[in-house]
């Protein structure tokens, strides 16, 4: 039985173990707390600690057996991701959350040859209703649920 080196997963499971390791660093000197009482530290530890996980899989992955890789990066989705969430950034305090929402899902489904216009305007009506209920109205949080 032979293996084959996938360049492409180790590479990217060096890459996640990397950034886990970033996080790790900057957030030494915050608080972790626990669940019932999380501090600064703690959401950003938890998730590198998965994004570490996953990073070892793939490299693990990459060096142990062949396979599919993965598919080489494409731009499109990579730049609809990051607008997606520079809209919500930008119009979240000044446009509400409720057209945050809405223009972050359509920014980010601009990132896919498979979307279709209809369903992803229903979804971002919904996601955005959801996310006003929850955040406004059930957590009370202090968030411009409308521009006006």
């Amino acid at each position: 039985m032979t293996t084959r080196f996938d360049l492409q997963d180790a590479l990217f499971g060096a890459f996640l173990v990397v950034v886990a390791a970033l996080v790790f660093y900057a957030t030494r000197t915050l608080s972790f707390g626990s669940p019932a009482d999380m501090g600064p530290g703690f959401m950003p530890r938890v998730l590198a600690g998965i994004a570490l996980a996953f990073g070892l899989f793939f490299a693990a992955r990459g060096f142990s057996r062949g396979g599919e890789p993965i598919d080489p990066p494409r731009l499109r989705p990579f730049v609809a991701v990051l607008g997606a969430i520079a809209a919500f950034a930008l119009l979240g305090v000044k446009a509400g959350l409720a057209v945050a929402a809405v223009a972050t899902v359509l920014v980010a489904a601009a990132g896919s040859d498979e979307t279709r216009p209809v369903e992803v305007v229903l979804f971002a009506i919904a996601l955005a209703a959801a996310s006003v209920l929850l955040f406004v109205k059930a957590l009370a949080l202090p968030i411009p649920a409308w521009p006006w």
